[in-house]
């Protein structure tokens, strides 16, 4: 069967068209349109979760039939881009999430990443794997979000972290903050990726030719330290 494809927003960037006809064996549903543009566009991996998807005008679920002659839109969140906090186990694609949260009001865009490097301990990484509290994590990424926006003059910030199996070289966390100027793009994201290491629920192994270790984590804050008062306890979380 033969449905048409319409992009809208950011959909449209990453895709590089704003709309296509596609081939789909019969029976398909909207699952289907999703798969096929999981595996071919890179970015769109990233999104999938917040993306609505309607048929002929209407919204509609994954398990939506779909009949040949068919309009299917993919349609981002109406306020633009990507969900500002997000945790994936696909590669994060570092550019497309820059480009998207820019705008023309920005003076600066500050982007760090943290990159899977091959040495660690004085001894050769062969590859890390990162795994989290996921519902918690996600809360506590969109917190820091919320407070970043209040501490600091700036417009957004978005903050990309991998889980699961990561290569040497791959990027693990990413933060792009986008403001008017350079002074408070800076100190947020810097306020971002310390905090974040400190509060937010995400720990990391690290494996190597002779044996696999989880990485020491720094201590958690008083406030949400479980530590008597008085005791040395060092209980930390992420990396």
């Amino acid at each position: 069967m033969n449905v048409r494809v319409l992009f809208f927003g950011v959909l449209k960037d990453v895709a590089g068209r704003d709309s296509e006809d596609l081939t789909l064996a019969d029976p398909a549903k909207v699952e289907d349109v999703l798969q096929h543009y999981r595996s071919r566009i890179a970015p769109l991996n990233e999104m999938v979760n917040s993306i609505a998807v309607a048929v002929n005008q209407e919204y509609a679920k994954p398990e939506t039939t779909l009949n040949s002659g068919d309009e299917v839109a993919l349609l981002p969140p109406v306020s633009g881009g990507a969900p500002r906090a997000q945790l994936t186990r696909t590669i994060i694609e570092v550019k497309a999430i820059s480009d998207a949260i820019r705008q023309p009001q920005d003076g600066a865009v500050v982007i760090f990443e943290g990159i899977v490097r091959n040495h660690s301990r004085g001894r050769r990484t062969l590859y890390l794997e990162y795994e989290a509290y996921e519902e918690m994590a996600f809360r506590q990424l969109e917190s820091l979000l919320d407070q970043a926006l209040s501490k600091y003059q700036i417009r957004e910030a978005v903050i990309v972290h991998r889980l699961g199996q990561l290569k040497i070289g791959e990027t693990s966390v990413l933060i792009v903050v986008a403001s008017a100027h350079r002074a408070a793009a800076f100190d947020a994201c810097r306020w971002l990726i310390d905090t974040l290491k400190r509060t937010v629920p995400i720990w990391k192994k690290e494996y190597f030719e002779d044996g696999a270790v989880w990485a020491d984590g720094e201590p958690f804050p008083e406030a949400v330290s479980t530590a008597a008062s008085g005791t040395n306890s060092q209980n930390s979380a992420s990396k």
